[in-house]
Protein backbone atom coordinates (compact mmCIF):
# COMPACT_ATOMS: atom_id res chain seq x y z
CA UNK A 1 0.00 0.00 0.00
CA UNK A 2 1.27 3.28 -0.80
CA UNK A 3 -0.07 6.39 0.81
CA UNK A 4 -0.51 10.16 -0.32
CA UNK A 5 2.99 10.94 2.46
CA UNK A 6 4.94 9.02 4.44
CA UNK A 7 6.61 10.59 7.65
CA UNK A 8 10.54 10.80 7.51
CA UNK A 9 12.08 9.16 10.56
CA UNK A 10 15.85 9.79 11.38
CA UNK A 11 18.11 6.63 12.29
CA UNK A 12 16.72 5.40 15.63
CA UNK A 13 19.82 5.80 17.57
CA UNK A 14 20.55 9.18 17.03
CA UNK A 15 16.95 10.10 18.47
CA UNK A 16 17.73 7.81 21.54
CA UNK A 17 21.04 9.98 22.27
CA UNK A 18 18.50 13.02 23.06
CA UNK A 19 16.40 10.97 25.32
CA UNK A 20 19.15 9.88 27.11
CA UNK A 21 19.72 13.30 27.80
CA UNK A 22 16.10 14.58 28.46
CA UNK A 23 15.66 11.22 30.77
CA UNK A 24 19.12 12.60 32.42
CA UNK A 25 17.95 16.75 33.24
CA UNK A 26 14.29 15.69 33.96
CA UNK A 27 13.40 19.09 31.86
CA UNK A 28 10.85 17.84 29.30
CA UNK A 29 8.90 21.27 28.28
CA UNK A 30 8.56 24.83 29.46
CA UNK A 31 11.15 26.68 27.02
CA UNK A 32 14.08 23.63 27.68
CA UNK A 33 17.45 23.42 26.24
CA UNK A 34 16.13 21.11 22.84
CA UNK A 35 13.35 23.74 21.99
CA UNK A 36 16.28 27.05 22.66
CA UNK A 37 18.66 24.86 20.33
CA UNK A 38 16.48 23.99 17.79
CA UNK A 39 14.90 27.76 17.83
CA UNK A 40 18.64 28.71 17.04
CA UNK A 41 18.64 26.18 14.14
CA UNK A 42 16.09 27.37 12.50
CA UNK A 43 17.03 31.28 12.79
CA UNK A 44 20.06 30.33 11.49
CA UNK A 45 18.61 28.00 8.03
CA UNK A 46 16.06 30.96 7.26
CA UNK A 47 18.52 33.53 8.21
CA UNK A 48 15.62 35.26 10.37
CA UNK A 49 16.08 37.16 13.26
CA UNK A 50 12.80 35.91 15.45
CA UNK A 51 11.16 32.64 15.14
CA UNK A 52 9.22 30.65 17.86
CA UNK A 53 8.65 27.04 18.02
CA UNK A 54 5.30 26.31 19.08
CA UNK A 55 2.86 23.14 19.65
CA UNK A 56 1.56 23.09 15.83
CA UNK A 57 0.82 25.29 12.39
CA UNK A 58 -2.90 26.19 13.66
CA UNK A 59 -1.80 28.01 16.86
CA UNK A 60 0.84 29.40 15.33
CA UNK A 61 -1.63 31.15 13.08
CA UNK A 62 -3.87 32.14 15.48
CA UNK A 63 -1.11 33.71 17.88
CA UNK A 64 -0.03 35.72 14.84
CA UNK A 65 -3.33 36.96 14.49
CA UNK A 66 -3.90 38.13 18.31
CA UNK A 67 -0.23 39.09 18.35
CA UNK A 68 -0.66 41.73 15.25
CA UNK A 69 -4.06 42.69 16.86
CA UNK A 70 -6.44 42.12 14.22
CA UNK A 71 -10.03 42.97 14.08
CA UNK A 72 -12.25 42.93 11.04
CA UNK A 73 -12.04 41.74 7.92
CA UNK A 74 -9.02 39.56 6.89
CA UNK A 75 -8.60 38.48 2.87
CA UNK A 76 -7.29 35.33 2.58
CA UNK A 77 -7.74 32.45 -0.08
CA UNK A 78 -10.16 29.69 0.01
CA UNK A 79 -7.74 27.31 -1.27
CA UNK A 80 -6.23 26.12 1.62
CA UNK A 81 -6.26 24.02 4.40
CA UNK A 82 -9.15 24.48 6.63
CA UNK A 83 -6.93 25.75 8.98
CA UNK A 84 -6.14 29.00 7.31
CA UNK A 85 -9.95 29.97 7.50
CA UNK A 86 -11.05 28.65 10.95
CA UNK A 87 -7.90 30.18 13.10
CA UNK A 88 -9.42 33.59 11.43
CA UNK A 89 -13.00 33.13 12.86
CA UNK A 90 -11.29 31.14 15.92
CA UNK A 91 -10.31 34.91 16.53
CA UNK A 92 -13.51 36.93 16.19
CA UNK A 93 -12.23 37.74 12.46
CA UNK A 94 -13.88 37.49 9.11
CA UNK A 95 -12.44 36.10 6.28
CA UNK A 96 -12.53 37.72 2.80
CA UNK A 97 -12.32 35.49 0.23
CA UNK A 98 -10.25 36.64 -2.73
CA UNK A 99 -9.94 33.95 -5.64
CA UNK A 100 -6.49 32.29 -6.87
CA UNK A 101 -4.49 32.48 -10.00
CA UNK A 102 -5.21 29.61 -12.35
CA UNK A 103 -1.65 28.93 -12.84
CA UNK A 104 -0.08 29.24 -9.37
CA UNK A 105 -3.04 27.99 -7.51
CA UNK A 106 -1.77 30.89 -4.54
CA UNK A 107 -4.20 34.39 -4.21
CA UNK A 108 -4.59 36.28 -6.85
CA UNK A 109 -2.70 39.88 -6.30
CA UNK A 110 -4.80 41.57 -9.14
CA UNK A 111 -7.86 40.45 -7.45
CA UNK A 112 -7.35 41.92 -3.84
CA UNK A 113 -7.45 45.74 -4.12
CA UNK A 114 -11.46 44.96 -4.83
CA UNK A 115 -12.11 43.31 -1.62
CA UNK A 116 -10.50 45.96 0.24
CA UNK A 117 -13.22 48.21 2.85
CA UNK A 118 -12.94 50.35 5.71
CA UNK A 119 -12.87 46.97 8.07
CA UNK A 120 -10.68 45.22 6.16
CA UNK A 121 -7.09 44.95 8.67
CA UNK A 122 -5.01 42.52 6.89
CA UNK A 123 -4.17 40.10 4.50
CA UNK A 124 -3.31 36.17 4.75
CA UNK A 125 -1.93 34.35 2.21
CA UNK A 126 -1.09 30.72 1.83
CA UNK A 127 2.37 29.35 -0.26
CA UNK A 128 0.17 26.79 -1.61
CA UNK A 129 1.98 23.19 -1.84
CA UNK A 130 4.97 25.20 -1.04
CA UNK A 131 4.77 26.97 -3.86
CA UNK A 132 6.01 30.78 -3.08
CA UNK A 133 2.94 33.61 -3.26
CA UNK A 134 3.78 36.96 -5.19
CA UNK A 135 5.00 38.56 -1.89
CA UNK A 136 6.23 41.42 -4.09
CA UNK A 137 2.45 42.34 -5.61
CA UNK A 138 0.61 41.57 -2.26
CA UNK A 139 2.89 43.77 0.20
CA UNK A 140 2.32 46.49 -2.72
CA UNK A 141 -1.08 46.13 -1.91
CA UNK A 142 -0.58 45.82 1.56
CA UNK A 143 1.62 49.02 2.13
CA UNK A 144 -0.85 51.33 -0.20
CA UNK A 145 -3.96 50.23 2.31
CA UNK A 146 -2.06 49.79 5.10
CA UNK A 147 -2.37 46.51 5.73
CA UNK A 148 -0.91 43.89 8.20
CA UNK A 149 0.29 40.71 5.79
CA UNK A 150 0.47 36.99 7.53
CA UNK A 151 1.42 34.14 5.50
CA UNK A 152 0.47 31.12 6.16
CA UNK A 153 4.19 29.12 5.19
CA UNK A 154 2.50 25.76 6.42
CA UNK A 155 3.98 23.93 3.63
CA UNK A 156 6.77 26.28 2.75
CA UNK A 157 9.91 24.70 3.92
CA UNK A 158 12.92 25.58 1.82
CA UNK A 159 10.98 27.62 -0.38
CA UNK A 160 12.43 30.57 -1.67
CA UNK A 161 12.01 34.13 -3.49
CA UNK A 162 15.13 34.97 -4.76
CA UNK A 163 18.12 33.50 -3.21
CA UNK A 164 16.30 34.18 0.54
CA UNK A 165 13.59 32.21 2.85
CA UNK A 166 9.63 32.96 1.44
CA UNK A 167 10.07 33.84 5.68
CA UNK A 168 12.10 36.85 5.13
CA UNK A 169 8.53 38.32 4.10
CA UNK A 170 5.12 39.83 5.61
CA UNK A 171 4.60 40.93 9.21
CA UNK A 172 4.75 37.69 10.63
CA UNK A 173 4.80 33.51 8.70
CA UNK A 174 4.26 30.69 10.53
CA UNK A 175 5.09 27.16 9.98
CA UNK A 176 3.65 23.68 10.63
CA UNK A 177 5.99 20.83 11.54
CA UNK A 178 3.46 17.98 11.47
CA UNK A 179 4.02 14.63 10.75
CA UNK A 180 2.80 15.12 7.42
CA UNK A 181 5.50 17.63 6.19
CA UNK A 182 8.81 17.73 5.01
CA UNK A 183 10.21 18.05 7.71
CA UNK A 184 8.37 17.81 11.28
CA UNK A 185 8.82 17.16 14.91
CA UNK A 186 5.96 14.79 14.96
CA UNK A 187 3.36 18.18 16.36
CA UNK A 188 4.60 21.48 16.20
CA UNK A 189 5.23 24.63 14.03
CA UNK A 190 6.60 28.18 14.40
CA UNK A 191 6.01 31.85 13.84
CA UNK A 192 8.79 34.38 12.38
CA UNK A 193 8.73 38.43 12.93
CA UNK A 194 11.22 40.61 11.82
CA UNK A 195 9.72 43.04 13.96
CA UNK A 196 11.14 42.92 17.34
CA UNK A 197 7.76 44.83 19.86
CA UNK A 198 5.87 41.68 17.67
CA UNK A 199 8.07 38.97 19.03
CA UNK A 200 7.72 40.48 22.25
CA UNK A 201 4.33 39.72 22.28
CA UNK A 202 4.57 36.72 20.57
CA UNK A 203 6.95 35.35 23.35
CA UNK A 204 4.23 36.01 25.84
CA UNK A 205 1.21 34.77 24.00
CA UNK A 206 2.62 31.41 23.57
CA UNK A 207 3.29 30.64 27.04
CA UNK A 208 -0.07 32.20 29.18
CA UNK A 209 1.56 35.71 29.17
CA UNK A 210 4.03 34.82 31.23
CA UNK A 211 6.11 37.89 32.29
CA UNK A 212 8.59 35.89 34.81
CA UNK A 213 6.65 33.11 37.61
CA UNK A 214 4.07 35.53 39.42
CA UNK A 215 3.81 38.24 36.34
CA UNK A 216 1.66 38.57 32.93
CA UNK A 217 2.38 40.23 30.41
CA UNK A 218 -1.44 40.49 28.58
CA UNK A 219 -3.67 37.27 27.40
CA UNK A 220 -1.72 34.21 26.74
CA UNK A 221 -2.49 30.99 25.68
CA UNK A 222 -0.62 27.38 25.98
CA UNK A 223 1.48 27.29 22.74
CA UNK A 224 4.50 26.30 23.97
CA UNK A 225 5.81 22.73 23.01
CA UNK A 226 8.19 19.75 24.11
CA UNK A 227 11.53 18.56 24.52
CA UNK A 228 10.36 15.50 22.98
CA UNK A 229 9.21 17.13 19.93
CA UNK A 230 12.70 19.63 19.79
CA UNK A 231 14.57 16.37 19.50
CA UNK A 232 12.79 14.94 17.04
CA UNK A 233 13.10 18.04 14.82
CA UNK A 234 17.04 18.71 15.31
CA UNK A 235 17.44 14.69 14.36
CA UNK A 236 15.16 15.60 10.80
CA UNK A 237 17.05 19.41 10.50
CA UNK A 238 20.32 17.22 9.67
CA UNK A 239 18.66 15.37 6.89
CA UNK A 240 16.39 18.22 5.51
CA UNK A 241 18.52 19.53 2.59
CA UNK A 242 18.80 15.64 1.71
CA UNK A 243 15.29 15.17 2.07
CA UNK A 244 14.47 18.35 -0.45
CA UNK A 245 16.78 17.12 -3.45
CA UNK A 246 14.99 13.64 -3.54
CA UNK A 247 11.61 15.22 -3.32
CA UNK A 248 12.94 17.49 -5.97
CA UNK A 249 14.05 14.49 -7.68
CA UNK A 250 10.96 12.20 -7.66
CA UNK A 251 9.07 14.99 -8.98
CA UNK A 252 11.12 15.47 -12.24
CA UNK A 253 10.52 11.76 -12.40
CA UNK A 254 6.66 12.29 -12.16
CA UNK A 255 7.29 15.35 -14.40
CA UNK A 256 8.99 13.06 -17.30
CA UNK A 257 6.62 9.75 -16.91
CA UNK A 258 3.15 11.89 -16.84
CA UNK A 259 4.07 14.42 -19.82
CA UNK A 260 1.66 12.88 -22.04
CA UNK A 261 -1.32 12.94 -19.13
CA UNK A 262 -3.80 15.58 -19.67
CA UNK A 263 -2.83 17.33 -16.63
CA UNK A 264 -2.04 20.93 -15.61
CA UNK A 265 0.25 21.14 -13.21
CA UNK A 266 0.91 24.24 -11.06
CA UNK A 267 3.35 27.28 -12.18
CA UNK A 268 5.85 28.53 -10.28
CA UNK A 269 6.76 32.47 -10.84
CA UNK A 270 10.40 33.16 -12.16
CA UNK A 271 12.93 34.22 -9.41
CA UNK A 272 10.23 31.85 -7.14
CA UNK A 273 11.63 28.47 -5.78
CA UNK A 274 9.13 25.57 -4.89
CA UNK A 275 10.24 22.94 -2.63
CA UNK A 276 8.10 19.82 -3.94
CA UNK A 277 6.70 19.81 -0.53
CA UNK A 278 3.81 17.65 -2.56
CA UNK A 279 3.05 16.49 -6.27
CA UNK A 280 -0.91 18.14 -7.49
CA UNK A 281 -2.09 17.66 -10.82
CA UNK A 282 -4.82 18.93 -11.97
CA UNK A 283 -7.54 16.94 -14.30
CA UNK A 284 -9.50 18.05 -16.97
CA UNK A 285 -12.56 17.32 -15.17
CA UNK A 286 -14.18 15.81 -12.11
CA UNK A 287 -14.82 11.99 -13.88
CA UNK A 288 -11.50 12.48 -15.05
CA UNK A 289 -9.71 12.60 -11.61
CA UNK A 290 -12.43 10.46 -10.13
CA UNK A 291 -11.40 7.71 -12.57
CA UNK A 292 -7.87 8.07 -11.92
CA UNK A 293 -8.43 7.69 -8.33
CA UNK A 294 -10.02 4.56 -9.17
CA UNK A 295 -7.24 3.27 -11.19
CA UNK A 296 -4.86 3.99 -8.23
CA UNK A 297 -6.82 2.46 -5.42
CA UNK A 298 -6.77 -0.88 -7.88
CA UNK A 299 -2.98 -0.97 -7.40
CA UNK A 300 -3.41 -0.10 -3.69
CA UNK A 301 -2.23 3.64 -4.01
CA UNK A 302 -4.07 6.06 -2.21
CA UNK A 303 -3.57 9.56 -3.26
CA UNK A 304 -5.69 13.17 -1.91
CA UNK A 305 -8.08 15.33 -2.88
CA UNK A 306 -6.17 18.23 -1.50
CA UNK A 307 -7.20 20.57 -0.94
CA UNK A 308 -11.01 19.67 -1.37
CA UNK A 309 -13.55 20.97 -0.67
CA UNK A 310 -12.98 25.05 -1.69
CA UNK A 311 -13.08 26.82 1.83
CA UNK A 312 -16.15 29.17 0.89
CA UNK A 313 -18.36 25.49 1.59
CA UNK A 314 -17.55 25.74 5.53
CA UNK A 315 -20.89 26.02 7.26
CA UNK A 316 -19.67 28.88 8.79
CA UNK A 317 -18.99 30.78 6.17
CA UNK A 318 -22.33 32.75 5.82
CA UNK A 319 -21.52 35.13 2.77
CA UNK A 320 -21.19 33.67 -0.51
CA UNK A 321 -18.18 35.00 -2.21
CA UNK A 322 -17.36 35.02 -6.23
CA UNK A 323 -14.33 31.96 -6.33
CA UNK A 324 -14.96 30.19 -9.29
CA UNK A 325 -11.69 29.52 -10.12
CA UNK A 326 -10.59 27.90 -6.55
CA UNK A 327 -14.32 26.24 -6.96
CA UNK A 328 -13.55 24.35 -9.79
CA UNK A 329 -9.67 23.57 -9.34
CA UNK A 330 -10.33 22.26 -5.84
CA UNK A 331 -12.59 19.68 -7.68
CA UNK A 332 -10.05 18.39 -10.05
CA UNK A 333 -6.96 18.43 -8.03
CA UNK A 334 -5.16 15.82 -6.60
CA UNK A 335 -2.34 15.11 -4.52
CA UNK A 336 0.16 12.00 -5.49
CA UNK A 337 2.20 9.93 -3.52
CA UNK A 338 5.62 11.99 -2.57
CA UNK A 339 7.66 11.08 0.35
CA UNK A 340 11.34 10.22 0.99
CA UNK A 341 11.02 6.90 0.88
CA UNK A 342 9.51 6.66 -2.24
CA UNK A 343 10.97 4.67 -4.75
CA UNK A 344 11.50 5.98 -8.57
CA UNK A 345 10.16 2.47 -9.20
CA UNK A 346 6.87 3.45 -7.04
CA UNK A 347 6.70 6.41 -8.56
CA UNK A 348 6.68 4.74 -12.55
CA UNK A 349 4.00 2.17 -11.36
CA UNK A 350 2.03 5.23 -10.35
CA UNK A 351 2.18 7.06 -13.34
CA UNK A 352 1.92 3.74 -15.36
CA UNK A 353 -1.61 3.49 -13.58
CA UNK A 354 -3.02 7.03 -14.24
CA UNK A 355 -1.65 6.69 -18.20
CA UNK A 356 -3.82 3.49 -18.20
CA UNK A 357 -6.65 5.55 -16.81
CA UNK A 358 -6.13 7.36 -19.84
CA UNK A 359 -5.83 4.84 -22.63
CA UNK A 360 -1.95 5.47 -22.94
Amino acid sequence: MINVTKPFLPPKEEYDTYLQGIWKREWLTNNGPLVNELELRLKEYFEVPHLFYVSNGTIALQIAIKALGLTGEVITTPFSYVATTSSIVWEGCTPVFVDIHPGTLNINPALIEEAITPRTTAILATHVYGNPCDAEAIEAVAAKHNLRVIYDGAHAFGSKIGTGSVFHFGDVSTLSFHATKLFHTIEGGAIVTKDPETAKKIAFMRNFGHNGPEKFSGIGINGKNSEFHAAMGLCNLKYVDEILQKRKELSERYDHMLRRLKVQRPSVLSNHTANHAYYPVIFEDEPALLKAIEALHGVYVYPRRYFYPSLETLEYITTAYPVQTSGDISKRVLCLPLYHELSVEEVDMISRALLRAQNY
